[in-house]
């Protein structure tokens, strides 16, 4: 497969519903956050919501929740299509999100097995800083992540 991708990054938002279905349906399995879940992300004020398209078709999908009162902001979810992995979309999508918060923390989730993640969070910056036991429906542990921005 050719490395070089052309794609863009776009604001997401409702009518994007579908295809962040399947994009979530791809990257975690029965892991998937609910239908609730993903109508929430695609419509909560000041969620930051942020697409990867190529060739007319979502990629990747990532979305952040500034939390003011703590002067911080979360990455909520970051999924990228299995056939676009390792290409720079998930970094990029990353980068998105960091520059749209205005905050000077952001902080995420990851599945302590999923090491290509940890591998691309450590590489932009993150310090892991805590374990969250049983966090993920199969009773894997999370690993918080924080950057200063």
């Amino acid at each position: 497969m050719n490395d070089r991708l052309h794609y863009t990054l776009q604001v997401a938002d409702w009518h994007d519903l579908n295809a962040l279905r399947q994009i979530e349906k791809d990257c975690f399995g029965d892991q998937s956050w609910t239908l609730l879940d993903l109508i929430g992300v695609l419509t909560i004020s000041g969620m930051v919501r942020i697409k990867a398209m190529h060739a007319g078709e979502m990629i990747g999908f990532s979305a952040a929740e500034p939390k003011a009162s703590e002067n911080i902001a979360w990455i909520s979810t970051i999924g990228v299509l299995p056939a676009y992995r390792r290409r720079g979309v998930a970094a990029a999508l990353l980068a998105a999100c960091e520059a749209r918060v205005s905050m000077p923390r952001m902080r995420l989730c990851v599945r302590a097995s999923n090491w290509s993640a940890l591998r691309l969070y450590e590489a932009k910056g993150y310090l892991r800083i805590g374990v969250w036991q049983d966090y993920y429906k199969n009773g894997e542990d999370a690993l918080v992540l924080e950057k200063q921005l």
